[in-house]
């Protein structure tokens, strides 16, 4: 059975999809993170980017960088008009994956290790929440079935 995209969703009778859903839709595979990833330092050239993530074919890439320019996760600039060259960086809204990254990449790590994130400063191991600066307190758990968009 083939993934649920934003065109099917467009052309059922079915409500729009799901938050996850609709983020998967935007960068929901593999390459499409590691990309993100790889721009988090800043602006890459298509080479850079082949070189840091090893396997990817060239094709691959290219679809890639203009899916993900499409999505405004990422932005391409040329730094060369004859021949046309572009350099990639992230988007105001690429920048904000950085977060979920970062807690995809810890849950990823801890399944081949204990070794989880710590604060450098006490050593705590660091967990991730749900944060109302409104109320400046975390959201429990137990209160997240109340959270709805506006």
């Amino acid at each position: 059975m083939q993934p649920l995209t934003r065109y099917h969703w467009a052309v059922t009778d079915q409500p729009t999809p799901p938050p996850l859903q609709a983020a998967l839709d935007r960068v929901g595979d593999r390459w499409s993170l590691l990309l993100v990833e790889s721009l988090l330092d800043g602006a890459r050239r298509f080479n850079d980017l082949a070189a840091a993530l090893p396997g990817i074919a060239p094709n691959i890439l290219s679809d890639r960088l203009k899916r993900l320019e499409r999505e405004r996760v990422l932005v391409a600039r040329p730094y060369s008009q004859r021949p046309l060259r572009l350099s990639y960086e992230l988007t105001a809204e690429g920048r904000e994956l950085a977060g979920a990254l970062r807690l995809l990449a810890d849950w990823g790590s801890r399944a081949e290790s204990t070794d989880l994130l710590r604060h450098q400063s006490c050593g705590t191991p660091l967990e991730a929440r749900w944060f109302c600066p409104t109320c400046a307190r975390a959201i429990a758990e137990s209160e997240t079935t109340e959270l709805r968009r506006l």
